[in-house]
């Protein structure tokens, strides 16, 4: 077993480097294995174009003339079950039997319902040995985004705040005051472009005029997502600059203004993190990273819908202002980041 997962690791390190370019599908690594030495490898790299499977292979194809008998004699591991469906791309289990490969070892299931064993299923009715379970918990959390979507009907939710090292959020007033230094803003940046969508309340956008996009890091820019209950912010401001896609959330007017779309809410008085949730599940948004304001944020922590909770605490002191959240969770990890300190918890609801 602790050679499988040597290799189930290194289809993990792959699958980690689709990142923020494969959602709404889940993010997958490839490894063939003949003789104990590794010949071909791929990740999933672009939602729409091929899947780790395709890209392993492929190298095989391409580095070795006999490559139709190495095939038959190696072990490919993936992190996720090869699909058994035509979605963009034909079924992986298909290309794994065309190719006879004997040996499949797979870290975890795949739950979405066109998948979800059938799989695993076509490939032992070719007659092919399949392992399931290896490092399946890494597995599932590489594609925690993934499987909360398909389990949950709901995007991952990822909190994020600075708080300054008394506890408050904000001046009193919520006017923009800078709690972490050059370091934490790049890390945030980057978690920016690891995420489908970005959202902020009304308040944060008056107080910061922020972009919401990708400035320190490398990568694309998330959608944004505004919650402007009666559309009272001005058109000026940059959330509005066509640059992305940009949701508002209101109870006035349903209509499309280029790249910004305003969706009305039936009832902006209960369930509005429910309703939000819904409507960015079913146009694919996968993950959300939520930034303010204070009160956006407790709307969703009073409601359970956080997944992960991303704390920067600063060094500076206000002797008044807003408080920050609270959340509650299991503890994932004190890390320095400049003179910052960040804390992560999970919500094990």
């Amino acid at each position: 077993m602790a050679l499988h997962e040597i290799y189930m690791q290194r289809c993990l390190e792959l699958a980690a480097l689709g990142a923020g370019n494969v959602s709404p599908n889940p993010m997958v690594g490839a490894v063939i294995v003949h003789n104990g030495e590794i010949i071909g490898e791929g990740y999933h790299q672009k939602y729409g174009e091929a899947h780790a499977e395709v890209n392993a292979v492929k190298m095989v194809t391409g580095r070795y003339d006999n490559h139709a008998e190495l095939l038959k004699k190696s072990t490919i591991y993936v992190s996720l079950e090869p699909c058994a469906h035509y979605g963009k791309t034909p079924p992986c289990a298909d290309l794994i039997i065309k190719h006879q490969i004997p040996n499949v070892v797979v870290g975890c299931r795949d739950p979405f319902a066109q998948v979800d064993g059938k799989g695993i299923e076509k490939l032992q009715a070719a007659g092919i040995a399949v392992i399931v379970g290896v490092l399946e918990k890494e597995c599932r959390w590489l594609n925690r985004r993934f499987f909360t979507r398909v389990e949950k009907q709901r995007p991952y939710i990822i909190l994020k705040w600075a708080q300054t090292s008394n506890g408050f959020f904000a001046p009193a007033d919520g006017s923009q005051y800078w709690i972490t230094g050059p370091e934490s803003r790049k890390l945030v940046h980057q978690w920016r472009a690891e995420e489908d969508a970005i959202l902020v309340g009304k308040n944060t956008v008056l107080a910061d005029n922020p972009q919401l996009n990708v400035r320190y890091a490398e990568g694309r820019s998330p959608k944004r997502v505004i919650i402007d209950r009666r559309l009272e912010l001005n058109k000026k401001l940059n959330v509005f600059d066509q640059s992305v896609e940009t949701l508002i959330f209101n109870e006035v007017e349903t209509d499309v203004d280029g790249k910004n779309k305003y969706i009305a809410l039936e009832d902006f008085d209960r369930f509005v993190p429910q309703y939000i949730l819904f409507q960015l599940y079913l146009q694919d948004i996968q993950s959300v990273i939520i930034e303010g304001g204070a009160y956006t944020l407790n709307t969703f922590i009073n409601a359970d819908l956080w997944d992960e909770a991303r704390i920067f605490t600063g060094p500076s002191v206000l002797n008044n202002g807003i408080k920050a959240p609270f959340v509650s969770g299991s503890n994932g990890g004190v890390y320095p980041v400049g003179a910052d300190t960040l804390n992560i918890y999970h919500n094990n609801l």
